[in-house]
């Protein structure tokens, strides 16, 4: 796959999950573990039908091959589901995602120390840039959401970023099967959680319905395409491209819901977006990454 083909997969990825915090604002009474095991269950479906067809009709055998990456790229999705979705119902979902923009820093750091993957000096550039923009961004809304909410946010980037780099180990094999294993892991805890919390995993009908939803196509589906493009790009680049999420997420809720954001806020996103598109933009004639 080109480094163009790749990054389009990502930034459509992007483009999917944007719409998760738009999705959690539609719940009605559900709480972040009841929605995570029905966003799970909505998963799993897309994302094994996305490996059968990756893998001609033998999905069980691409999930024996994934192996310890499979295992700790799925076990990082459980940080990664459920610290975003507790982010976005305690804070404002513009300060939710801006937090989640850490995770190109971290996988960036991680993709070197563990993998000796080399970063380009542009990325690097734009990766600086970027987080000028995330600062720009979260200023007035760390003060006012600092708590909790802030700091799932953290940890969901922390387990996005181990995802990615998992991916990046395993990428000589089918790495999809990894997404599979998370959804897999995610109901798990959501279910042993929330059961051990006294409380059931009932919902109605409607929180049930959007849960599946939001799990089929918004998560299940950027995962697939996200996955399907890790192997053409480096890990802090993936991660890079992904931050369009950051710019969108917000906006959606701002156009339906009047959620509303700060000057500030606006002003940061439009860097964010000037740092991917100037990545982008850098790599047209660099060598394909393998």
């Amino acid at each position: 796959m080109s480094y163009r083909a790749g990054a389009a997969l990502v930034l459509v990825a992007a483009t999917l999950w944007s719409l998760l915090g738009l999705g959690l604002r539609q719940i009605e009474a559900a709480s972040t573990w009841q929605v995570l095991f029905w966003r799970s269950v909505g998963m799993a479906p897309t994302l094994f039908a996305a490996i059968a067809l990756a893998t001609g009709g033998k999905p069980l055998r691409a999930l024996a091959r994934a192996g310890l990456p499979g295992l700790i790229g799925g076990a990082s999705l459980i940080f990664a589901f459920a610290g975003a979705i507790y982010s976005m119902q305690a804070t404002s979902i513009a300060n939710a995602v801006f937090l989640f923009a850490a995770a190109p820093l971290i996988s960036a750091v991680l993709a070197w120390a563990l993998l000796g993957e080399k970063v380009r000096p542009a990325t690097w550039g734009a990766i600086a840039l970027a987080g000028l923009g995330v600062f720009v961004m979260v200023r007035e809304g760390l003060a006012l959401g600092a708590g909790w909410g802030n700091l799932a946010a953290l940890l969901s980037a922390l387990g996005f970023a181990g995802f990615t780099v998992a991916l990046r180990w395993g990428r000589q094999t089918e790495m999809l099967p990894a997404t599979l294993i998370g959804s897999i892991f995610a109901a798990l805890a959501a279910a042993a959680v929330t059961l051990a919390a006294g409380t059931t995993l009932a919902v109605s009908g409607h929180d049930m319905i959007l849960s599946i939803a939001i799990g089929a196509f918004s998560t299940g589906l950027g995962l697939a395409l996200f996955t399907a493009a890790s192997r053409s790009l480096p890990a802090a680049e993936i991660g890079l491209l992904a931050l369009l999420e950051v710019l969108l997420a917000p906006l959606w809720v701002w156009l339906l819901l009047g959620e509303t954001a700060s000057a500030g806020t606006l002003f940061g996103g439009g860097i964010v977006l000037v740092a991917i598109i100037a990545n982008t933009v850098s790599a047209r004639h660099a060598p394909r990454f393998a």
